[in-house]
């Protein structure tokens, strides 16, 4: 991957980050105030940042809410910012406003191999050991071996058992394939709490890995007693060569400083927008590299194989609770195969690349891709939060 030293800031306005009908969504940002060194809870209601800190000291609070959309709709709030300086402002700088992930004490748990498309690629790195040059030709006979044995297939089902008894017979059974097809997903931890990024922010990729990419994500927001209270984009970024090692070096692969985006706003559920049209939303990513380099692709929650309820429940319940809430990546659709710096190599990211993730009815999550070990150090965490608010007199 290439150095960071021209490395460009993406410049986003309210119009390029909203939902397409921001005048008719429930919108929930978070915002960095300097005047307490802290976050505020807030309303995005058009151009105009609405504090409600002092109805909700926390998104997690506001989650629990059954006024939620009312309250994000019409309380009286505190101080107000313009989404466009929020916006223009660097992150990470104390001494200025500006917006922060919209989520706070909820539990960051991902959901992976939900897609047939992307299972597929999961195989191909497991084959590879991460190898990025055996890919194409790994991809070829898994391709040709998998493919279609797997469309449309649900996962549990008879026919999923009769698809493994097959691929095992073939010698390519995978436990990809297991979460992919079997009765029981994928469900993961992802981040810390308080660890993720937001749009505009800079995304993290671990210096030592030499094929990876993003994954555009659907992400629910869940309260406490597992109801779906809203949705948000988020980049469960995916380093390819070291999962593709091992699965259990899953953590290394996902967890780490800025490897987890999410934004721009929480949208809450309401009459305009029901977990059906979460079902069927279309999810756009574009690349920009700084020599020019761009590439498109697209997720659509509407090939899923797992219903979103099904991934909720795997994740709540009798077995687990999560008394702040949780939020939830979906997985994605979208894997790229297309050869960027070597024939054969495949797609990876370099440093300065602008991943822009885009949703009409989401808004768009855009960050630069930098090393995890150079983006700006995590140091707000949970005690810092709770100290704050404290100082704060909002708990």
């Amino acid at each position: 991957m290439e150095s960071t030293a021209a490395r460009p800031r993406p410049v986003l306005t309210a119009g390029s980050v909203l939902p397409a009908d921001a005048d008719r969504a429930a919108l929930v940002a978070r915002v960095h105030n300097p005047e307490w060194d802290g976050p505020c809870v807030a309303a995005v209601r058009g151009e105009q940042v609405v504090d409600l800190t002092a109805i909700a000291p926390t998104v997690s609070d506001l989650m629990e809410r059954d006024d939620a959309a009312a309250v994000v709709r019409e309380a009286d709030g505190g101080h107000v910012w313009r989404l466009d300086e929020l916006l223009d402002a660097p992150t990470g700088r104390r001494d200025v406003p500006h917006l922060l992930a919209p989520i706070d004490l909820q539990v960051i748990k991902a959901a992976g191999v939900t897609f047939a498309r992307s299972l597929l690629e999961r195989v191909i790195e497991e084959r590879t050991g991460g190898d990025p040059a055996q890919a194409a030709r790994v991809r070829a006979r898994v391709g040709q071996m998998v493919g279609g044995t797997l469309d449309g297939i649900r996962p549990g089902s008879p026919e999923a058992d009769k698809a493994k008894e097959l691929l095992v017979s073939e010698g390519l059974w995978s436990q990809y394939l297991e979460v992919g097809i079997g009765p029981d997903p994928e469900v993961f931890t992802k981040a810390p709490v308080l660890s993720a990024v937001c749009t505009g922010a800079d995304i993290g990729v671990l210096g030592a890995s030499v094929w990876n990419n993003p994954e555009p994500e659907a992400v629910l927001v869940v309260d406490s007693r597992g109801r779906v209270r809203g949705a948000t984009l988020g980049n469960d970024v995916n380093l390819r060569d070291i999962e593709g090692r091992s699965a259990l070096l899953l953590s290394r692969a996902k967890d780490n400083n800025a490897s987890c985006a999410i934004g721009p706003f929480v949208r809450l559920l309401d009459e305009d927008f029901d977990l059906d049209t979460v079902r069927g939303i279309d999810i756009d990513l574009r690349i920009e590299g700084t020599d020019g380099y761009v590439l498109r692709g697209s997720s659509s929650m509407r090939e899923i194989s797992r219903d979103v309820l099904d991934l909720v429940a795997a994740t709540h319940g009798p077995h687990h609770q999560y008394p702040d809430g949780f939020v939830l990546f979906t997985g994605t659709l979208f894997a790229p195969t297309e050869d960027r710096q070597a024939p054969g190599a495949g797609f990876t990211h370099e440093y300065g690349d602008i991943v822009r993730i885009s949703s009409p009815r989401l808004g768009a999550l855009v960050n630069t891709v930098v090393p995890s070990e150079q983006a700006a150090p995590w140091t707000f965490g949970v005690r810092a939060l709770m100290r704050n608010l404290a100082q704060r007199g909002v708990l």
